[in-house]
């Protein structure tokens, strides 16, 4: 099996931290990173004995900080007894080597990717989680294979495995390639399941939380859902997406999944297997966007949460921005870039909770291709082929009607000769009545 290239959380390993400042970014970003990384190591179960920051007009394309640096970093290392240094920027296999070189005998050399890819292995705990963990872990192995790494089979040579100029390394590389292959079918196949299994409650409305890691999403989750979930002050939290019913009041209820939290500087090729954990945020009805207003660089958290939807295909009238964790200001709540629709809580306390839900609600009622129908319960036959529908966002029984709001083509409506029982607003239909909700 490969060198291993993951921090052991079982026992608090010593790490020296490295980051990077280029011509054009400022110090105080390079320190706000660094804390971030600090923090994600202390999630891995490491400890973090001292930072570096390099100062360079361009990264060295050998080791990324120059070679007068390592030696300062290396000196570091041995006086801390340290077994991780861990560099905030992506390291490429030669430059992992060179690094290596330099160190002290048994100290890794690893980069934010790594350590990321560590915490997601330790917090998988679904089927399809640990497969997409796996996928991402080659993934990230497959290029960065050199022969630093222990052979990943000892069965070369023999009949079916000769080749004219195959090296061990080659070898090795194809065996990744086969497993990832393998991983890609079993997570299609998990893939489908849940599709069947999401396509079951297209009944109602669905609502995706997203927003950066320990942005206060789970204990959103927790408070909107009255859910006994997990909650921790640690980065990635959340992993597998957990998915409640949730009632927003005047009979709307909702399906609400919590997904896997964004972080800066999480190469592409990492996103793509964790894909489908998000993929809740593309078919939802409404997205919440969660930011934690409080931290120094929530604008920054927001920016990486936008490009992340963006490219996920989320469109911007689907999303809603909540500024949670309004309880730790010491001032006014600050405004949302762009005029966009936001909302302020605070998870903890409750504030602002109430008109959470309500905003909710009103967006699910009023949005883009949602017809109110109010049908008399006389014209029974009408009444059934309506409430047998999709997409149902609330029902209500009236003395003498049943009012329905739901996501309908108008050529759909037309069609199923509903056209006729349309109202302008949810409530129109006369008041008192027992009610019933999806």
């Amino acid at each position: 099996m490969p060198k291993n290239i993951e921090l052991q959380p079982s026992t608090e390993e010593i790490t020296i931290l490295v980051g990077l400042v280029v011509a054009g970014t400022a110090r105080t970003v390079a320190d706000d990173h660094l804390d971030e990384l600090e923090r994600l190591v202390d999630t891995a179960g490491g400890v973090v004995v001292e930072r570096f920051i390099q100062e360079r007009s361009s990264p060295d394309p050998a080791t990324l900080v120059g070679s007068g640096f390592v030696r300062k970093v290396a000196d570091a290392a041995a006086e801390h007894e340290a077994r991780s240094v861990v560099f905030d920027e992506d390291l490429t296999a030669s430059q992992i080597r060179n690094l290596e070189r330099e160190m002290p005998k048994n100290t890794k050399v690893l980069d934010r990717a790594a350590v990321i890819l560590d915490i997601f292995a330790a917090r998988a705990r679904s089927r399809e989680a640990r497969t997409q963990v796996e996928l991402a872990q080659l993934n990230y192995l497959l290029p960065r294979l050199t022969r630093r790494w222990g052979h990943l089979s000892r069965q070369a040579g023999g009949i079916g495995t000769r080749g004219v100029g195959e090296t061990q390394l080659e070898i090795d590389r194809r065996l990744v390639s086969k497993r990832i292959a393998l991983l890609k079918g079993k997570l299609a196949i998990i893939e489908r399941d849940r599709r069947l299994r999401r396509d079951r409650r297209r009944g109602l409305p669905s609502i995706a939380l997203v927003g950066y890691t320990n942005a206060g999403k789970s204990s959103l989750f927790r408070r909107l859902a009255k859910a006994d979930v997990l909650v921790e002050d640690r980065l990635f939290a959340t992993l597998d997406p957990r998915a409640r019913r949730v009632s927003l009041g005047q009979e709307v209820t909702v399906v609400m999944t919590d997904t896997v939290g964004f972080i800066r500087k999480l190469p592409h090729d990492l996103v793509a297997p964790f894909r489908s954990t998000l993929e809740e945020a593309v078919d939802a009805d409404l997205v919440l966007h969660v930011v934690d207003v409080a931290h120094p660089s929530w604008e920054e958290h927001l920016r990486v949460g936008d490009e992340v939807l963006e490219g996920l295909g989320v469109r911007r009238e689907q999303e809603l921005i909540v500024l949670n964790k309004i309880d730790l200001l010491s001032g006014h709540t600050p405004l949302v870039p762009g005029a966009r629709r936001a909302v302020a809580v605070s998870a903890v306390s409750g504030d602002g909770i109430d008109r959470l839900r309500a905003v909710m609600r009103d967006q699910l009622l009023t949005g883009p291709e949602v017809a109110i129908l109010n049908i008399p319960l006389e014209e029974a036959e009408i009444v059934q082929k309506a409430v047998n529908l999709p997409h149902q966002l609330a029902r209500r029984y009236r003395r003498e009607s049943v009012e329905l709001a739901m996501r309908v083509d108008a050529w759909r409506l037309a069609e199923l000769g509903l056209d006729d029982y349309r109202v302008a607003h949810w409530g129109d239909g006369g008041e008192g009545g027992d009610d019933a909700g999806l």
